[in-house]
């Protein structure tokens, strides 16, 4: 499986996850409230269920559950990637410009890969920009990543991201768009609240980093923050 396509599972993930309750979809599966049985047990199913599993364990923490309402918001990639393009086009036909870009939905191949790399990046950026995930949690989620039969590419990255500091600057080099920047801070904002000065402090750095205009910025969190 590779990186948008698990983009894509987790958002549809996260959608049932989120519709039926997070105790109901424990239930279904027969997994266990915690622990060490409860990880081995998500790892020995399937590829859609793993991802629902992740999403279960997380969804106790302040960023499952923004996922989990994102998730429930938008669920899929291409309407995620089609409603970033949609803002940044309203705003750059304000001012009698043409968008540069592709959304991610019109990608394919290498460059559909990549742009989904450059997605899970800033999610997992943002997910740790107040340090809400510590080193437990991060172990539990790389062991389960492992067992969802992503492609080595993904499965790197993840186990990158996740023992590094966040840097806004690393995310930034791989944006080539100002469609490709639209995606990637309304991405950072599915798994944050902006409740605290650390994460706002993130945002602001990423917003630079992107080279996006505060009035875009805006549109997005308007859009991003608005409740499902």
């Amino acid at each position: 499986m590779d990186a948008k396509s698990f983009l894509d599972s987790i958002l549809n993930a996260g959608k049932d996850l989120v519709s039926q309750g997070q105790d109901l979809a424990a239930k279904n599966l027969g997994v266990p409230a915690e622990g060490d049985k409860k990880d081995a047990m998500l790892s020995g199913l399937g590829k859609g269920a793993a991802i629902g599993g992740l999403l279960t364990m997380l969804v106790g923490t302040k960023v499952g559950r923004r996922l989990g309402r994102t998730a429930l918001k938008y669920g899929s990639l291409a309407a995620m990637g089609g409603i970033a393009y949609k803002v940044v086009s309203d705003w750059q036909k304000n001012r009698d410009g043409e968008l540069s870009g592709k959304p991610i939905l019109e990608l394919e191949g290498a460059a559909a890969q990549d742009r989904s790399l450059l997605l899970l990046k800033a999610m997992i950026g943002a997910a740790k920009a107040d340090g809400h995930l510590d080193e437990s949690e991060m172990d539990r989620i790389d062991a389960q990543i492992a067992s969802m039969n992503l492609d080595a590419e993904t499965v790197m990255m993840f186990k990158n991201e996740l023992s590094k500091e966040p840097n806004v600057g690393e995310i930034a080099i791989g944006v080539d768009s100002p469609a490709a920047a639209a995606e990637i801070y309304l991405t950072s904002l599915m798994v944050l609240d902006v409740d605290n000065q650390a994460e706002r402090k993130y945002l602001n750095d990423l917003a630079m980093a992107l080279n996006l205009d505060q009035e875009l910025v805006s549109q997005l969190e308007k859009e991003a923050l608005t409740e499902v």
